[in-house]
């Protein structure tokens, strides 16, 4: 059996919403990405726009400078800032960013997000309530106790009695979606054909048993009876916040709901009511249908379950696809179609629009013509803009934008105009098409895309000069957050005054357009934005490249990995290459041999100021060196051990072209090797600690101080082993585990601080840390917030028995928190957690408290690096139930998932950094490369990096292991670091470029493309990758038809699209493109394959080419036509100043298809030839030296062949139909002849297939519409199996959402492949360029293997076989988490991969019950604490948690592809 794991996150946005959902952080967003729910804050941040270089904004900026110094009666202004810095001035604007609060894995497929305001909701917030795929409701609240999300209730519509007839299409072929009510009175599920799943929620002041009760007349009320609140030790149903749910069929509503499209609750009803878009006849093109649809109101009566038709238009186009609802002044609803907008009032009168010419052939209904604006509105979103000023904003499938203002008179609608965004107001900022539309603010929107990267966008108003002038206070660039959620509850309470809900006189009216605001007036522009790497269209791998010869060439030796992923992801505007590692490969600045490093400390002081000048006040006069403050770093000590093993330590001084030694000081080297060094008192003191004592220098390392590690009582002479500084704080753990702490004075002082408590000098203590409160996390309730530094300095202690103490410095005469289960790794830490006895402890080795994050925010995290290097990370958050509680009880820690493991023992036992004499602490740098991180030297040197946007994530190091590593920020190397390897090797680096880190947990950096890519391939003979594009172009009529000579005369201005192809060569060397070639019209790139064939018949010699499929269509009454090209790539004369440029595409091969387009390549066999799908036959074709393709053999296929592959160099063939199944075939080459060898079941549409080799044993994994992989097998002697002729079936996984629509086979590295480029590091790269073959050649049964699986949603996920015993212990782990661990939303993760009952087995069921692992499971064995891990670990089998960790390590994330 196989092992399912995914190794990146989704990342395609596929909902979102906003609420308050979260206490204390006024509005929420909530996105969901198919499988995964996060939780956002918004914070506005104040940052630079800088001027465009365009001449608009050179214009304005004139203008602003002329308008300037005519109000500047002296010229002071443009004297002293000078006409060119004025009118290049930036400006500050305030901006909205993202961040993550919350992010959880669901064991479903999400289908829709609403928001829900119940009246007993906790913290007074609102409930979300999530629909999951078929026809599931589950109703989320937030715990702020526990941190996360707490289920209130799941509703179940699956059942069989509620799908209608036997003859109904399974859920899953539905559209099925989920509405709410905006007064939060009920929610609708609309699943099946034509079932409506309403869900009442209780309000306020719902009270069924006595709504009309007076006091005064019928005297004082009874009191509830409580005894039927709880019925056998449950709960009565009166206690949850919604009352029973119940089915209406949606055509007994009425009969003519037979085919329902849309359907949304609307504004402004008493009751809650829908509109909703139907008709009675399916809509059809080819029937001549025409205008056959209804739009119908209805209320509902919640507890009679009843509903009322209060209107109904019909004689509607059939292209209408959405309802809007709109809320007040307008009103109504807005009917989105592919060619019009209508607008229906709450009377039934219709306003309608047409966007293009079609039209006028697709309806009869009267609508307004502005059809000269050429718009298709398929895939469209919209949403409100202005509510008050009737505004929508209309985002369109290409991603530019359009407002559409209606003429309001009195109270009805007169009409409705749109007008397209000018792309110099940000018209066009969208990437691509938006799947879903949410306001963020009042000025701002989040727009969430499947095929590129969401965005959060925020709009202004232009000011007028005058405007310009104001105070920033009233700037109106962008407002966030409770005033509109403010505005929101005011419309809820004016709304409800009758069915129409009347109309506050005081509420403005616009009158006209003129009133509303302008296009030009409205600028829009990106404030945020989530990365994605969806859909993944293509895949392939190749060799990182530099310029031969090059500075980066050299200086990136040993710090590169063997190979990169390289994926085409993103559609149209927003297609890019994306390259993918898993570990950092710094950008070296600079390299050099630094053998007896063992430590390094960066630091920036403020010179001592002179005596003469201490007096004067104007401290401002005294120039830069007096201030640290956003300084470069002017010193570095390093910690040396010579090759005889002296220890000693040096002091550098720091220059823009790198660092030198520093003479003529009063530091001392011989002192001894250094522990730790910072500076204190406000930057005016270095402080380096020594095993025997601490040294304070002034800021030119003038020795000011000495303090010696001596116990004044007993007199003994401990050794310093680590230390912490935080100014003005510093402490030491020592060798006897007591603990040493001081405090520099205002005079710069050190002096040791008393240890008031005795549990300070009795107990021993492990390891501990400093940390500067400055986010006030820690704070205490009645301090608020802290006033200076000095007040909140926390002091972290381990102690020997695994206990956590706090104390809140200078006092320590008790600690503010203790928590005594710390080494029992709970999932939440708190100050009342103990414990099993006899319970298992984890070795913890090291512990710090520090801030992750980025500029835009940070927050603290405890960090706990285990004996083995592995890390644990714990999120500290507050909760108060009560006004007046300890401290100690209002701090909670909670576990954050971390599924990286370290290098097993054995690995990092041959690495000289697990060997080194001193204990290698984790290093807290405040910014390298914009990253508030961690860096966790040794074996296993690694990152902790985390975003706004994304959770903690460890990121490796590429390369060897770590002994010293520092921050490094100089001219040369800004927020950089310096750190030394195990090789004696030092390096100044700095991250690469544009590189994305956090969000996927992977090193990915995007090239932008601009294209649609259809195919990338490598060659590896010139270092380059050929991608196939294809853009869309007006679809143009041959002139020239001798029998339709009207073709001619046509003048069409709204002509329909074809894709067209474009070669294109990319140099990895810059990632541009260094040649074109441009297809026919309407010829589009299929594929792209890399092969190694015969180029000729006499010699027999082989070359990698380049193949590439097309398919020439022109039209459905046009057969379709194929083209099979092979290139070369040839070396030309490059581009002076441009080396890159001298590779050029040369066509060797070209072949028409008359029948069919060329959907697959692939080599086959062992003589250089290649199997081309085309159309419905499977051809093996030899390339003759006339540049002609010779068929040598066929195969008769079915519909559509989606996949070729074959097992490198056996002549096995698996070959994919889009609707009838897998084909398995051999290929012989004496005779040449194509054979089949066996067949799936013939109801099965494949979009992918391929191989996976285990010793002997092939498996054929194929992957269906529905996101089902099938596991299949070949095994002639089977009964059931006709002699082979039909495929075995061995099990089903359902992967959600994330279909497996690409793969690649590769072969999973071991530990013997380490040991040779280990022992040859620098042939590494060659033996790469040697192998010019893409696949291995080794056998089957020598090297395991790894499927590498890519899905639309941007999941990377791996296949991995497993032998028998492993996935006995495995499937019984997985078995005993998913019984152990709280699942989100109350969703069932073994359901969740089970097959469903619409899925019938792929062949002749032989699975016996059998089941791929799910990886997902596994990855949360961390979560668990130890009592639980080595319960569980006994259960399944194992002996030791020891040996589950060393299983998981083989089987989880990217284990066996360490090349990438």
């Amino acid at each position: 059996m196989q092992c399912y794991t995914e190794l990146t996150p989704p990342t395609a946005v596929t909902h979102s919403t906003t609420l308050q959902f979260i206490p204390g952080q006024g509005t929420n967003l909530v996105v969901a990405k198919s499988s995964l729910l996060q939780v956002f804050r918004t914070k506005v941040v104040s940052t630079e726009l800088e001027a465009s270089p365009d001449s608009g904004h050179r214009s304005r900026n004139a203008a602003r400078y002329e308008s300037r110094l005519a109000n500047d009666d002296d010229g002071l202004e443009a004297s002293f800032l000078g006409g060119d810095s004025l009118a290049l001035r930036t400006d500050r604007a305030n901006v909205t960013k993202l961040v993550l609060v919350a992010e959880t894995p669901l064991a479903g497929t999400v289908t829709g997000l609403a928001r829900i305001k119940t009246p007993h909701a906790r913290h007074g917030c609102d409930s979300l309530l999530i629909a999951l795929k078929d026809a599931r409701l589950s109703l989320v609240e937030w715990d702020a106790e526990r941190h996360a999300l707490a289920t209130v209730s799941i509703h179940y519509y699956e059942q069989e009695e509620l799908q209608g007839s036997p003859w109904a299409a399974p859920l899953s072929h539905y559209v099925n979606f989920l509405e709410a009510d905006p007064g939060s009175r009920c929610a609708a599920l609309k699943f099946g054909a034509r079932n409506l799943a309403i869900l009442p929620f209780r309000q306020a002041d719902e009270d069924i048993d006595m709504g009309d009760w007076d006091g005064e007349l019928d005297g004082p009320r009874p009191a509830k009876d409580q005894s039927s609140a709880v019925i056998d030790g449950a709960s009565n149903i009166e206690d949850t916040p919604y009352s029973p749910s119940f089915v209406l069929r949606l055509s007994n509503l009425d009969p003519s709901l037979l085919h329902p499209v849309h359907l949304a609750f609307l504004h402004e009803y008493r009751e809650p009511t829908f509109g909703i878009l139907a008709s009675t006849a399916s809509a059809s093109n080819s029937l001549g249908r025409k205008d056959h649809f209804t739009y119908m109101v209805f209320t509902l009566d919640l507890q009679q379950k009843a509903s009322t038709t209060i209107l109904s238009v019909g004689g509607l186009p059939q292209d209408l696809f959405r309802v809007v609802p709109l809320p007040a002044p307008v009103g109504g609803a807005l009917l989105v179609g592919s060619n019009e907008l209508i607008h229906i009032d709450q009377s039934g009168k219709a306003n309608g629009v047409a966007v293009n010419p079609m039209t006028r052939q697709c309806t009869s209904f009267g609508l307004v013509d502005q059809s000269e604006l050429n718009l298709r509105l398929e895939g469209c979103v919209v949403d409100v803009l202005t509510a008050d000023l009737g505004e929508l904003l209309v985002i369109l499938n290409d991603g530019r934008m359009a407002l559409v203002t209606f003429r309001i008179d009195g109270r009805t609608v007169s009409g409705l105009e749109l007008r397209m965004l000018p792309a110099s107001s940000g018209g066009s900022i969208i990437p691509g098409r938006v799947t879903t539309l949410s306001r963020v603010g009042r000025n701002a929107m989040f727009a969430g895309l499947e095929e590129g990267d969401s965005v959060l966008f925020g709009w202004a108003k232009k000011q007028s000069q005058a405007g310009r002038r104001r105070p920033r206070a009233k700037d109106a660039v962008l407002q966030m957050d409770e005033e509109a959620g403010e505005e929101e509850e005011e419309e809820e309470d004016e709304d409800e005054d009758d069915l129409y809900g009347e109309e506050p006189a005081a509420r403005q009216q616009p009158s006209s357009t003129a009133s509303s605001l302008m296009t030009g007036d409205l600028t829009f522009r990106i404030h945020d934005r989530l990365v994605s790497i969806a859909p993944i269209q293509a895949m392939t791998y190749g060799q990182p490249v530099w310029l031969p010869g090059s500075e980066e060439e050299r200086n990136s030796a040993g710090v590169h990995s063997d190979l990169q992923l390289v994926c085409a992801v993103g559609r149209d505007k927003s297609a890019s290459l994306a390259t993918i590692n898993l570990a950092i490969a710094p950008k070296v600045i600079g390299r050099f041999e630094f053998p007896e490093a063992r430590g390094f400390w960066t630091m920036c002081a403020k010179k001592p100021i002179p005596k003469s000048l201490q007096g004067d006040k104007a401290g401002a006069s005294l120039g830069n060196g007096y201030d640290t403050s956003g300084q470069y770093d002017k010193f570095m000590i390093v910690g040396k051990v010579d090759l005889d093993g002296y220890e000693k330590s040096d002091v550098y001084a720091l220059t823009a072209a790198g660092f030198e030694s520093l003479g003529g000081t009063e530091f001392d080297p011989a002192a001894g090797i250094t522990i730790e060094a910072g500076t204190m008192g406000k930057g005016s003191r270095i402080i380096q600690v020594l095993k025997s004592e601490v040294r304070c220098y002034d800021g030119d390392f003038g020795l000011s101080q000495i303090l010696p590690m001596q116990d004044e009582e007993t007199g003994a002479e401990p050794r310093a082993v680590s230390a912490s500084v935080a100014d003005p704080f510093l402490l030491i753990i020592r060798d006897d585990s007591s603990v040493f702490i001081a405090r520099i004075d205002s005079s710069n002082e050190l002096e040791e601080l008393d240890k008031d408590d005795p549990v300070l000098s009795t107990t021993k203590w492990l390891t501990g840390c400093l940390y500067a409160d400055s986010a006030g996390v820690f704070a205490e309730e009645s301090m608020g917030k802290p006033a200076s530094t000095a007040q909140c300095v926390l002091m972290f202690l381990l102690s020997a028995s695994g206990a956590l103490y706090i104390y809140r410095l200078p006092d320590l005469a008790r600690p503010i928190y203790v928590a005594e289960g710390l080494s029992y790794i709970p999932p939440g830490l708190s100050a009342d957690y103990a414990g099993r006895k006899g319970t298992a402890k984890e070795t913890l080795a090291e512990i710090l408290v520090a801030d992750l994050g980025d500029s835009t925010h940070k927050s603290p995290y405890l960090i706990l690096r285990h004996a083995n290097d592995d890390l644990t990370l714990y999120q500290p958050f507050r909760s108060r139930k009560a006004t007046e509680q300890a401290f100690s009880e209002t701090l909670f820690f909670q576990k954050v998932p971390n599924t990286a493991l370290a290098k097993s023992p054995q690995e990092a036992d041959e690495d000289e950094a697990s060997h080194q004499p001193r204990f290698l602490s984790m290093r807290r740098c405040d910014n390298v490369g914009g990253y508030s991180t961690v860096f966790v030297p040794g074996a296993s040197p690694s990152f902790i990096i985390a975003s706004s946007k994304s959770m903690p994530r460890v990121m490796p190091l590429q390369g060897s292991g770590v002994i010293a590593m520092s921050p490094f920020h100089t001219e040369g190397c800004e927020h950089g670091f310096i750190y030394a390897d195990s090789r004696r090797i030092a390096r100044v680096c700095q991250f690469p470029d544009g590189c994305i880190y956090a969000e996927t947990g992977v090193a990915v950096r995007k090239i932008p493309i601009g294209e649609d890519i259809a195919a990338v391939a490598y060659h590896p003979p010139m270092q380059s990758y050929v991608v196939g594009c294809n853009t869309s172009e007006p679809f143009e009529l041959p002139k020239d038809d001798d029998y339709h000579k009207e073709w001619a005369r046509e003048n069409l201005s709204f002509k329909p699209t074809v894709d067209r192809g474009i070669l294109k060569l990319l140099s990895p060397i810059t990632w541009t493109v260094v040649d074109a070639v441009q297809m026919e019209p309407c010829e589009t790139i299929l594929c792209v394959e890399t092969l190694n064939l015969e180029v000729s018949e006499f010699t027999n010699e082989r070359k990698q080419l380049i193949a590439v499929g097309t398919a020439l269509t022109k039209g459905e009454d046009l057969p379709t036509r194929g083209r099979v090209y092979v290139y070369d790539i040839a070396d030309v004369i490059p581009e002076p100043g441009r080396p890159e440029t001298g590779k050029k595409l040369k066509l060797i091969a070209k072949e028409d298809i008359p029948r069919g387009a060329v959907t697959a390549l692939s080599e086959i066999g062992t003589q250089g030839l290649m199997l081309v799908a085309q159309g419905q036959k499977c051809m093996v074709r030899g390339l003759k030296e006339d540049g002609s393709l010779l068929p040598v053999a066929f195969m008769d296929m079915n519909c559509y062949v989606t996949a070729a592959k074959e097992l490198p160099g056996t002549g096995l063939c698996l070959l994919a139909d889009a609707f009838k199944g897998v084909w398995f075939t051999g290929y012989t080459e004496e005779p040449y002849k194509m054979m089949l060898f066996g067949k799936s079941s013939t109801k099965l549409e494949v979009l992918n297939a391929d191989f996976l080799p285990d010793g002997k044993e092939l498996s054929f994994v194929v992957s269906d519409a529905d996101g089902y992989i099938h596991i299949l097998q070949f095994d002639p002697e089977h009964p059931k199996s006709l002699q082979g002729h039909l495929l075995l079936h061995r099990t089903t996984f359902n992967t959600g959402a994330h279909h497996a629509t690409k793969s690649l086979l590769l072969p999973a590295s071991t530990p013997a492949d380490k040991e040779k480029n280990d022992g040859n590091a620098a042939n590494a790269q060659a033996k790469a360029k040697a192998s010019d073959n893409k696949q291995p050649r080794e056998p089957a049964a020598q090297r395991p293997h790894v499927l590498l699986l890519a899905s639309p949603t941007g999941v990377l996920a791996a296949l991995r076989p497993l032998s028998e015993s492993a996935y006995r212990r495995l499937s019984s782990l997985a078995a005993q988490l998913t019984n152990s661990l709280p699942h989100p939303a109350g969703l069932n993760p073994r359901g969740y991969r089970a097959a469903g009952a619409e899925c019938p087995p792929a062949g002749v069921d032989a699975g016996l019950g059998r089941s791929i692992v799910d990886g997902t499971v596994l990855e949360r064995f961390a979560e668990l604490g130890m009592a639980r891990r080595v319960e569980l670990a006994g259960r399944a089998g194992y002996a030791g948690i020891g040996e589950v960790r060393a299983e998981l390590e083989g089987v989880l994330g990217w284990a066996g592809l360490s090349y990438f």
